[in-house]
């Protein structure tokens, strides 16, 4: 299985990408930086920062000065200028096409009854910050989820929440399993709202992968002992991950449970205000390990074929859309291999997308990896778009894309492309809050065309002090 999905790795890169000299003249003719080196090594967590590179206030940090980047505009426009005369050949005709077209990724999205302003979304990414561990968000939450909602994201979604004690990555994780929570999350969803953001949760259970470390804790990458604090974990099977403690294998009747558990948070969250749902399917937690033939190796209805192994999921769907309104969209965050011989690949993803597609969900994340430790995971610019695309084509579904994005063009480069019909843009945005009001600007957004808050429109980005 991890063969045929990299052959279809392979397959659908060569494809998209045309030949490799047509795709690197694509990028250069519409102003987009080509990743060197140092931007590789940048995406594997070593140094750069490439998003800067994307960035034309970081120019000066880089050395340039003002005088260069008036020249720069002013061929810029002189090449626009020709275009419209039509007195340049089929390359820069290409690239003016392009630019005309880039735009689409600020074109807003609607799933059932809701529409988000545009296609730049930011993806749930735990922040380990609920320090009383009892599963509220805090004052750091609601910065944290409200700024990026001013700086002009299209859709939030908090991070993993979890809908028991027990589904927890970690003591430190938020959730949604008491009705306590719900005051403790409704000022954030208001604000986030309110700032023009749709305020999605994604719904987590983490099974084996729960009772790990955070920083108050200590135990990082580790099972939390319970006498620290932690708890015993379960899963599909007694199948250790990694290093962390062997879990308990669940009975059928503790499966059912767990799908009320989704069911009675999704209620939750409706009460609370969110606008939309995420199920976390992926990253090697619970229900990603009843998917994976390698964490999972039961003998009853929940293991064995795919259509069994996909039974979980397809319950909770079932349970979360039964609970939820009808205009209110159901996203699924999937892993579409993990990466690992006999394990996850992207045939049974799309096979489940369609399933799921069947049942309600509008709407598939697409990530890849984590229900093995150790494997390697080829991370590079776009790694993950090919298989958001796959799906989108045979499962016709929507998708998202997600991993190491971090330009503007990049990112409209994908949406134009239909490989994805959004892009969520992560670690990017955890350095700058505001990213999709400088990417608004990059791709030629007028200072009134961009959704500033009306109390820094004064500081768009182009204006002249």
């Amino acid at each position: 299985m991890a063969q045929q999905d990299d052959e279809a790795f392979t397959k659908i890169n060569d494809e998209n990408a045309k030949s490799e000299e047509t795709e690197i003249s694509e990028q250069l003719q519409d102003g987009a930086e080509e990743w060197d080196s140092l931007d590789a090594a940048s995406a594997l967590g070593k140094s750069s920062d490439p998003s800067v590179d994307d960035d034309d206030d970081a120019d000066e940090e880089h050395g340039k000065t003002a005088k260069g980047k008036d020249k720069k505009r002013r061929n810029k426009d002189r090449k626009s200028r020709k275009v419209k005369a039509g007195k340049t050949g089929d390359s820069l005709s290409r690239a003016s096409a392009d630019a005309v077209e880039a735009p689409s990724l600020l074109l807003p999205l609607t799933l059932r009854g809701v529409t988000t302003r545009n296609r730049i979304w930011m993806p749930p990414m735990d922040m380990y910050s609920a320090f009383d561990r009892d599963g509220r968000p805090t004052r750091f939450h609601y910065q944290h989820y409200v700024s990026r909602a001013m700086g002009g994201f299209g859709m939030v979604i908090v991070e993993s929440t979890a809908v028991s004690p027990e589904g927890r990555i970690s003591p430190c994780d938020v959730g949604l399993w008491d009705d306590g929570q719900i005051d403790a999350w409704r000022w954030i969803v208001d604000d986030v709202k309110n700032a023009g953001a749709v305020a999605a949760v994604q719904l987590n259970h983490a099974g084996r992968k729960a009772s790990t470390g955070c920083v108050p804790t200590g135990h990082v990458n580790a099972t939390v002992p319970e006498s620290e604090g932690g708890w015993k974990t379960v899963a599909p099977s007694p199948i250790a991950y990694g290093h962390y403690d062997v879990p308990r294998e669940l009975s059928v009747d503790e499966i059912h449970a767990i799908v009320d558990q989704f069911r009675y948070a999704a209620g939750r969250a409706v009460r609370t205000g969110f606008q939309a749902i995420e199920l976390h399917a992926a990253h090697g937690y619970l229900i990603s390990q009843f998917l994976d033939p390698l964490s999972n190796q039961r003998s009853d209805e929940y293991g064995g074929s795919l259509e069994n192994r996909m039974r979980f999921l397809i319950d909770i769907v079932d349970a979360v859309r039964g609970e939820i309104p009808d205009d209110m969209p159901l996203l699924v965050r999937i892993s579409a291999t993990d990466w690992a011989a006999g394990g996850w690949d992207l045939d049974q993803t799309i096979e489940t997308a369609k399933v799921m597609k069947n049942h309600g969900v509008d709407l598939v994340d697409v990530s890849t990896g984590g229900i093995i430790s150790g494997v390697t995971i080829p991370a590079q610019p776009n790694y993950q778009v090919p298989f958001a695309h796959e799906i989108r084509e045979k499962a016709l579904i929507p998708t998202t894309a997600v991993g190491l994005i971090t330009k503007a063009k990049q990112a409209a480069r994908i949406v134009r492309k239909g490989q994805a019909d959004a892009v969520e843009i992560g670690r990017a945005a955890l350095r700058d809050p505001y990213w999709p009001l400088r990417a608004s600007y990059k791709l030629g957004s007028k200072p009134s065309e961009i959704p500033y808050p009306e109390q820094y429109a004064r500081g768009a980005y182009g204006t002249k002090r």
